[in-house]
């Protein structure tokens, strides 16, 4: 058995699919789907059973049994632990629970996993480097400036602490986009409410300038969610590569790029030229807003993942360029059904995370 925490969530249930689309069906999703619009995320998967996370989390800690599992130390039988549930919300305010569901919960399941020999890879944060101009996997070039990153961040060095011998991967995701993303609304990615605003209003809206760059031209390293299931199932299937390892495309593109990609993928289907940034600003198919003041003094305007620890430990595939990945996803967008009404951001100017996660 696989066990994939956050399973309905946006990486995890691409996790699911990716595994489904191996023959893999014997899947123990954990989850909280108290909003209940994740759920569609595995309306058209094939898993074993679900389990909430509390309740998930008793059986570790020996609370209670595992019930139509059988007993707690039946665990052994579980081959791998793909650990993507937590808390993503950077600008969360209330730190005790940030630090139960990303650090504590975590320690609970490195522990199973210890116990039991059991792959186990997490879900880590690009955040962890703060506004740094350096993206490699090494403490001095780490600096978490919210819960959030500090979580995460606390979580990576007890994992270097410890020394594991079972394998332990922690996977630092850079901005990443792409289906089945629709329940997080203001934390989905900046892909998916450009994509929103322009079929609602036929316009993208951008922040002004910051950190000395200019309109829309702030840089992140934006990785599509299937790139980063290919990273995940590559330790699965190489139990002897352990570390904490970037997952990004070594690339930083501006905002304006993913704008762009969005825009021109739309244009294409509904059977128009594509245009340039300037014929964008132009028709006023791209707009500006300022940088609002919660965000200041903690939006990353630079990201680039630094990839050497993640191809030296033999992970050879190509990442996806803005420009094509974002054109899958919005191919996939409007093949879609229409989100129920839950779904539809309903602020015209949503406030995005201003970090990785």
């Amino acid at each position: 058995m696989i066990i994939v925490t956050g399973g309905a969530g946006f990486i995890g249930s691409n996790l699911v699919r990716a595994l489904n689309q191996r023959g893999v069906d014997d899947i123990l999703v954990v989850d909280d789907v108290t909003n209940a619009e994740k759920t569609r995320n595995l309306s058209d998967l094939a898993i074993h059973d679900y389990m909430d996370k509390l309740e998930f989390l008793a059986v570790l800690q020996g609370k209670q049994s595992f019930g139509r599992f059988g007993k707690c130390g039946e665990f052994g039988r579980v081959s791998a632990l793909l650990h993507q549930g937590a808390c993503a919300d950077t600008m969360a305010a209330d730190g005790k629970y940030v630090m139960e569901n990303n650090f504590t919960y975590s320690k609970a399941l490195y522990h199973f996993c210890a116990r039991h020999r059991t792959q186990y890879i997490y879900a880590s944060s690009a955040s962890v480097y703060g506004r740094g101009a350096v993206f490699v996997e090494q403490p001095q070039h780490e600096s978490a400036r919210n819960v959030y990153a500090w979580s995460k961040l606390l979580f990576d060095q007890f994992v270097r602490r410890q020394r594991p011998k079972f394998q332990c991967v922690g996977l630092r995701y850079f901005n990443v986009y792409g289906a089945r993303e629709q329940h997080k609304g203001r934390m989905a990615s900046v892909a998916w409410h450009f994509f929103n605003q322009y079929m609602q209003d036929a316009q993208v809206r951008l922040f002004e300038g910051s950190d000395g760059y200019a309109n829309g031209e702030q840089r992140r390293d934006f990785v599509s969610v299937m790139d980063a299931v290919k990273v995940n199932l590559f330790f699965l299937d190489n139990p002897a590569r352990s570390g904490i390892y970037n997952v990004g495309t070594g690339r930083s593109q501006s905002f304006h790029e993913v704008a762009m990609a969005v825009i021109n993928a739309c244009r294409r289907r509904q059977g128009k030229d594509s245009i340039s940034l300037q014929q964008a600003i132009s028709a006023q198919e791209i707009s500006y807003r300022p940088m609002p003041p919660q965000l200041r003094d903690k939006y990353q305007s630079y990201t680039q993942a630094n990839l050497e620890n993640l191809r030296a430990a033999g992970y050879v595939e190509p990442f996806a360029e803005v420009a094509r990945g974002v054109d899958d996803y919005v191919g996939e967008l409007l093949r879609s059904p229409s989100p129920s009404p839950s779904a539809v951001i309903a602020d015209p100017n949503p406030i995005p995370n201003p970090e990785p996660k």
